[in-house]
């Protein structure tokens, strides 16, 4: 076992990320933290971010709606639902209100496993989050397209006879195949035990043309391609659970916070669901 006094701290590690880190063209995680207003990015994930934005402004509004479902949801799971462990698969580079922090601001004893099979993803995320002492904050290298790997890693650290938030945000538009992303939410949501729940938002098609048209231009690039699903093929991943009132809407529309602004609808949905 190595010696934790001689590890290298935070800042090390964090400035050892970005160094392995290729500068010399855009990368997703690091576009999408720069719609969120995040600091871990560089010149040519900025210019690839202003690119798509110029075609379609609302990705910002998009991408910062995502993030706020997802503290709405775990807000709801921690203060309402009781949950107190949780598994974040495609977790994404660190920004503000990442799940343990939302989690562990109202029970510090929370558990969170980030799952993420970027290398950089979990090199950032390693050196900038922390757990408080009372909980727990872990982080796998894995593939959600191998959930069971995923779940033999997550066990290490979250007791699977105890309820389990399941957290898929903005990941299964990266599984074309429906069949294969219904198997995919199907296993990792069979492992939950009773009183689970699963969480998932996604880009969706059927709300906004301008988005769908920017999403499909950005497919046929030549990068790796991110469907956008409608309505009814989301609500698919809740089969055999119990939606959590309003159900499967646009995310802004999700229980929205007591004395914000009207919400618009935005062609990305969300959804809660407990396992009976």
């Amino acid at each position: 076992m190595s010696d934790p006094s001689a590890a290298p701290g935070p800042a090390a590690q964090h400035k050892a990320a970005q160094h392995r880190a290729d500068t010399s063209v855009p990368h997703s995680a690091r576009i999408w933290n720069y719609w969120l207003g995040g600091k871990d990015n560089y010149p040519v994930d900025e210019q690839a971010g202003d690119a798509y934005t110029a075609v379609f402004p609302g990705i910002v509004t998009i991408a910062r709606s995502s993030r706020a479902f997802l503290r709405r949801t775990v807000t709801h799971l921690v203060a309402e639902a009781g949950v107190r462990q949780f598994l974040d698969v495609g977790t994404g580079l660190p920004t503000a209100e990442n799940t343990h922090e939302v989690a562990q601001r109202i029970a510090p004893e929370a558990r969170i496993v980030y799952v993420d099979n970027d290398p950089m993803v979990l090199t950032h995320a390693r050196a900038l989050l922390y757990s408080t002492p009372e909980g727990a904050t872990a982080y796998v290298d894995g593939d959600v397209l191998d959930p069971d790997a995923v779940l033999a890693a997550a066990a290490e650290t979250l007791d699977f006879e105890r309820p389990v938030a399941l957290i898929l945000s903005n990941i299964l538009g990266h599984i074309p195949d429906d069949d294969r992303a219904r198997a995919v939410v199907a296993r990792l949501v069979d492992a939950l035990p009773s009183g689970g729940y699963l969480s998932v938002n996604d880009g969706s098609r059927g709300t906004d043309p301008e988005f769908e048209r920017a999403q499909d231009a950005y497919n046929e690039s030549g990068a790796a391609p991110y469907v956008l699903r409608t309505v009814d093929r989301i609500t698919s991943f809740f089969d055999g659970l119990e939606l959590v009132e309003p159900g499967v809407v646009p995310v802004p529309l999700w229980r929205p916070e007591a004395g914000a602004p009207t919400p618009e609808p935005i062609g990305e949905h969300g959804g809660l669901a407990r396992k009976p």
